[in-house]
């Protein structure tokens, strides 16, 4: 290992003008072809740094924010705003962190549904279907001011 290089010293403290992020990186040694690479060349300017902060911080905003008016249609609305949380996760440590914590209680959610049994398995499924019902039934009468329980009941009565 070389002098310069910051994981053979523990005592290396990280100069002030390198962002952890890219200290970070610098110690993980990633090739230059990697996307990681290009983000560290990025980084080496103070004017890349800053543009990499700012771009990263729209474009998680931006996946964020559709993620959230997503969450109560059917679809994909909380794994949206957890693609937007890997994006900003690129730059911000509280991302990272907090990145970290909805794996792993995700992980623990899944790993508990798993043993259970499947009458469990199926009143939890059943609760689910419930609730994400009621979810979309309220934003839709909320939103467009229409009874989707009345309209169903009109189309199953024939009226």
């Amino acid at each position: 290992m070389s002098q310069s290089d910051p994981s053979s010293d523990s005592s290396a403290a990280v100069s002030p003008a390198v962002s952890p992020a890219a200290h970070d990186a610098e110690a993980h040694h990633h090739s230059p072809h990697s996307p990681l690479g290009a983000l560290d060349r990025i980084r080496a300017t103070p004017g890349g740094r800053l543009a990499l902060k700012i771009g990263v911080g729209v474009l998680g905003t931006i996946v964020v924010v559709a993620g959230i008016i997503m969450i109560p249609f059917p679809g994909p609305g909380w794994a949206v705003v957890i693609l937007g949380l890997a994006i900003w996760s690129v730059e911000f440590a509280w991302a990272k962190r907090l990145l970290h914590f909805t794996r792993k209680h995700v992980n623990a959610w899944t790993q508990w549904v798993l043993k259970q049994s499947l009458a469990m398995r199926a009143l939890i499924g059943l609760v689910g279907f419930v609730f994400i019902s009621a979810v979309v039934w309220a934003s839709v009468y909320l939103s467009l001011d229409i009874n989707l329980y009345t309209v169903i009941m009109d189309f199953l009565t024939g009226k």
